[in-house]
C-alpha cells in the first residue's frame, strides 16, 4: 500500500508520538507512508464553531494536496490518526457537494479516508512483546457514531494481547467534543468526570483511545495513562514503549519475536 497520513494541527503540537507510532506500524507492515506538502488543518474546529467558509478553504486545500498525491504516485489511503478529523474528512464529498470544481475530487477523497485502526485491521497483527495488560479502550464520539468505527480499535488491542475491557455508558460523551471543552467548560467537565469514573470502575492498568481531543480531555481525571491505540499497538509489534508507559511497564519480548 501506499498512503498519505494526516499530519495534523492540534495533535502535532500536543502529541507528535502518536502519528510517529502509526508511521512506524505501517511501515514495519510494508506500507509506503507519504507526507504531503501543502497540508493543513483538517477544518474540523472551525466547522464546528459554524464558520463555514473557513473551514471549506481548509477542505479544498487538503483536497487539492492529495489529488496531487495521487496523481504523482497514487494513494491507497488518506490515513487519520485523530478520529474527530476524520469524520470530517469523511464528509469532504459532502461539504463540498455544491462546488463544481471540487465535488468530484472531495468525494474521491473522502471515499480514501481511513481511520488507521481500519488499516491495520487490514494488515493485522503479530505481537513482538508479551502484553497482556488491562486496557480500557474509551471510543471517541466522532469514532464510533460519526465513522461507525466500533469494533477494529477493540479486536486490534486483543491481537496484540491486551486484555481489553470497556466501560459502562460507554456511547456517552468525554466532554472533549471538538471546542465543546472550550466553549462549554462546565458542562464538558462534568462529562468528563462520569467517563473517568466509568473507566476507573473497570480498574484499567492502561486506557487507549483514537483521538487526541479524548486523551487530552480525560488524562487529569484518570490515575492509568492514556495512550493512542496506535502506540500500543506500535509498541506491541516491536516499537518503543509509549512515554506514558515508562515506569508502569515491564517489557518482555517473545521468544519467537527474537
Amino acid at each position: 500500500m501506499r498512503v498519505a497520513i494526516l499530519q495534523g494541527c492540534a495533535q502535532g503540537v500536543l502529541e507528535p508520538a502518536i502519528n510517529d507510532a502509526a508511521i512506524r506500524f505501517l511501515t514495519r507492515h510494508g506500507v509506503e507512508v507519504v507526507q504531503a506538502e501543502g497540508e493543513g488543518c483538517c477544518g474540523a474546529l472551525v466547522h464546528h464553531m459554524g464558520r463555514e467558509h473557513d473551514s471549506l478553504a481548509s477542505a479544498r486545500r487538503n483536497v487539492d494536496v492529495w489529488t496531487r498525491e495521487i496523481e504523482a504516485g497514487g494513494l491507497d489511503a488518506v490515513v487519520i490518526t485523530t478520529s474527530g478529523c476524520g469524520t470530517t474528512i469523511k464528509d469532504y464529498g459532502f461539504m463540498l457537494r455544491e462546488d463544481p470544481a471540487y465535488a468530484e475530487k472531495a468525494a474521491r477523497i473522502s471515499a480514501l479516508a481511513k481511520d488507521f485502526s481500519e488499516v491495520a485491521i487490514r494488515l493485522g497483527v503479530t505481537p513482538a512483546r508479551e502484553t497482556g495488560q488491562a486496557v480500557t479502550y474509551h471510543s471517541a464520539c466522532s469514532m464510533q457514531h460519526g465513522q461507525a468505527i466500533r469494533d477494529e480499535p477493540k479486536a486490534l488491542l486483543k491481537a496484540a494481547g491486551f486484555r481489553v475491557k470497556e466501560p459502562a455508558e460507554g456511547h456517552l460523551c468525554c466532554g472533549s467534543a471538538g471546542t465543546y471543552n472550550i466553549l462549554q467548560p462546565e458542562i464538558a467537565t462534568r462529562l468528563r468526570d462520569r467517563k473517568a469514573a466509568n473507566i476507573a470502575r473497570t480498574e484499567p492498568e492502561i486506557v487507549a483511545a483514537g483521538n487526541i481531543g479524548c486523551l487530552t480531555q480525560l488524562r487529569p481525571a484518570l490515575g492509568a495513562p492514556c495512550v493512542h491505540t496506535a502506540e500500543l499497538l506500535d509498541w506491541a509489534t516491536g516499537g518503543p514503549l509509549p512515554e506514558a508507559l515508562q515506569g508502569r511497564v515491564t517489557e518482555r519480548r517473545l521468544a519467537a519475536a527474537e
